[in-house]
């Protein structure tokens, strides 16, 4: 006999414990199962943790809108569960002048999706600012700030629990089922095979999101999603930064570039770069290490807006892998959010390629899956 409960959630990194702790705060009796031993330890514990202002995405986009709406609700959920948190701003710099009509672009853009408190800065207005660096020109994001991932999901974890929600770890989802009351899970927990039954199914399952879209009876095959990896590796800096505000040079394409981050503790760090993994069967193959050998092209990266960093500076830190459903060769996919109005299907909901913004947009990302499945109002 299958365990029943109303809603299931996959996944119980930032994105995955948002939606859940939304879910029950509608009343639903809501479950949250992680296929690791404790919360956020995939995509979410490998990030920045930066809160993006909402500067780079294509204007009209989910990403535009998610970021800038998740932005504010996240700087106000800090506020009132103590939260730690520092708005300390951002500046986006160009280089030399080619980079000047790029820069203009992307204050267009900002603008387009409702930022509208940058400032420009020529060179000395932003060294007047950060004295380390060298640019020609700087857009100043105010509202741009870093955050203690771990401590959010910590509260997002303990409001789930207090409006009757529950988590499981060490339970990995292998099928999906349709069933006449909506959803029958397979899950292998802590080495049991189990059946679970719920009306709704949100998969948040990050890395593993689109192999479950594969392992979904009934889920059409243009809504189905392949996997692919982009691992960013980020380098630490050995003593003090010179800079008070993060420093990230002119967006490539969809990747923003070696930027320079800071953690609450003042710590500086650079990352992440772009490495497409190949040949991977899933991402329990992905090696987290990071090779020592990449921080040449860091140095020449930084050098350019930070001319000064010392030989010997940077010292390897983390990994993260971005969860691509688009291969290098391809336009950057906005965020896809599936529900039944996109597949057909009652009461699933599918959240692929949600990379950044997503931990800034998680907040919102949650409202958006209500809206899916017609919980609240669009």
């Amino acid at each position: 006999m299958a365990e029943k409960v109303d809603a299931v959630v996959i996944g119980a990194g930032v994105v995955g414990l948002a939606v859940a702790r939304a879910l029950a705060q509608r009343g639903l009796e809501t479950m949250v199962l992680e296929r690791a031993e404790r919360i956020g330890s995939g995509v979410s514990s490998r990030s920045s943790e930066v809160i993006h202002a909402g500067l780079y995405y294509p204007p009209g986009s989910l990403k535009a809108r998610l970021c800038v709406q998740g932005r504010d609700m996240l700087y106000a959920y800090c506020e009132a569960r103590q939260v730690d948190l520092r708005r300390c701003g951002k500046l986006v710099v160009a280089t030399d002048a080619a980079q000047m009509s790029g820069l203009q672009a992307l204050a267009a853009r900002a603008r387009s999706n409702g930022v509208n408190d940058l400032s420009w800065l020529d060179g000395a207005q932003a060294r007047a600012l950060e004295p380390a660096l060298t640019c020609v020109a700087a857009l100043l994001s105010p509202m741009t700030g870093i955050i203690d991932s771990h401590g959010l999901m910590r509260s997002l974890l303990g409001d789930l629990e207090s409006a009757g929600g529950a988590l499981a770890l060490c339970s990995t989802v292998s099928k999906l089922r349709q069933h006449a009351e909506g959803w029958r899970l397979q899950v292998l927990a802590d080495g049991t095979e189990m059946e679970l039954q719920a009306a709704i199914v949100v998969n948040a399952a990050g890395l593993w999101a689109p192999g479950l879209t594969q392992e979904t009876d009934g889920l059409p095959p243009e809504r189905r999603a392949c996997a692919f990896y982009s691992k960013g590796s980020y380098f630490a800096l050995a003593g003090k930064a010179p800079f008070s505000r993060l420093i990230y040079p002119l967006p490539q394409d969809a990747w923003l570039g070696v930027h320079l981050s800071l953690d609450l503790g003042g710590q500086a760090r650079f990352g992440p770069d772009a490495e497409w993994l190949q040949g991977l069967a899933g991402p329990e193959q992905i090696d987290y290490r990071v090779d020592a050998g990449r921080a040449d092209a860091f140095y020449a990266d930084v050098r350019r807006y930070w001319p000064a960093l010392p030989d010997g500076a940077l010292q390897p830190a983390y990994s993260g892998v971005r969860p691509k459903i688009h291969g290098p060769q391809e336009p950057a996919p906005d965020f896809r959010i599936d529900g039944p109005a996109q597949h057909g299907l009652p009461g699933l909901v599918n959240l692929l390629g949600i990379e950044s913004p997503g931990l800034t947009s998680s907040l919102a990302l949650a409202q958006e899956v209500l809206a899916r499945l017609e919980l609240v109002k669009a």
